[in-house]
């Protein structure tokens, strides 16, 4: 195979990887409406410990089907509690914000994924940030502030949550990489939702035990039930087609696709919410946007 080819081929293994994800994110774009629709009805952190333990449910009877207990296997336990915690940390935090935020703003500010990506491919895979990278880091973070300004007065630390979201996503993203050869895609599905289920139960009740009215955890009605099960449903689907893509190329290569969501994001807050963002927020937006379309265009290289 000659250069041209070999090129050819990497092309084509990129553009796979960059479909799989940008489907994966759309299914994402599903749940974040469903999960801002519950918004009073059950705590965001409880939300996402019954959507993930639902998930596990499902993915756990189709592994045992499809390979009986010899399935369930759990190489480098660290590496995949890692995953675990990323996951739950990426998704209570989110799953609150929706709940506080409007959905196109919180969505925004999740954007910076790509960008906390690359920082982390750069410490942990060695790939080089050059100069012009940590310029998009700075125009990404003015597009943050210009989103963020009204929520931050009105929420205070709050507003933070899509921000913690986004770093615990990247993570997520970094730790797939080095889960890819251990775990086929449905044993690492199962495993991110079994171990993320206890650990956000176990945040849930804590924030239950502060006496907080936002925090309450009673019996959950039907219709949260029903939500919660399409939640997971459409969020597994996603999770799988984010981590086929990101074991093929390069993290910082898929993670752009995400930006789907925003179109999603404005249209289902507007139309369901009526949460139509400002003229500032749009500005921001923009500049999230254009600065991981720059990163993607021009990604970290390895020494």
């Amino acid at each position: 195979m000659n250069n041209r080819d070999i090129d050819a081929s990497i092309a084509h293994v990129r553009r796979q990887s960059f479909l799989r994800a940008l489907a994966g994110f759309s299914m994402f774009s599903l749940g974040d409406g469903i999960t801002k629709s519950t918004a009073g009805l059950w705590p965001g952190i409880a939300v996402a410990a019954m959507r993930f333990g639902m998930a596990a449910l499902g993915l756990g009877l189709v592994l045992l089907i499809r390979q009986g207990l010899s399935g369930f296997a759990m190489p480098r336990p660290w590496i995949q509690i890692g995953r675990g915690a990323a996951m739950t940390v990426s998704t209570g935090c989110i799953f609150m914000a929706f709940q506080v935020m409007p959905l196109a703003t919180a969505t925004a500010i999740a954007f910076t994924t790509p960008l906390l990506t690359a920082l982390l491919s750069a410490l942990l895979l060695r790939e080089r940030v050059p100069l012009r990278i940590w310029a998009t880091i700075f125009a990404a973070l003015a597009g943050v502030i210009l989103v963020l300004r009204p929520n931050f007065a009105a929420l205070g630390l709050f507003a933070l949550l899509p921000i913690a979201s986004a770093l615990a996503m990247a993570w997520l993203m970094i730790l797939n990489r080095q889960a890819a050869d251990l775990t086929p895609p449905l044993l690492s599905q199962f495993l991110v939702a079994l171990l993320a289920t206890p650990m956000l139960a176990l945040l849930a009740f804590a924030a239950h035990l502060t006496g907080e009215p936002a925090f309450h955890i009673g019996m959950p009605s039907w219709s949260l039930i029903a939500r919660t099960a399409v939640l997971a449903t459409s969020a597994t689907i996603g999770h799988w087609l984010v981590y086929l893509a990101t074991v093929r190329a390069s993290a910082a290569t898929v993670a752009p696709a995400n930006y789907v969501q925003i179109l999603f994001a404005v249209t289902i807050g507007w139309i369901v919410f009526g949460d139509m963002p400002d003229v500032q927020t749009f500005a921001g937006i923009a500049l999230i946007i254009g600065a991981g379309i720059w990163l993607w265009r021009n990604p970290p290289v390895r020494p």
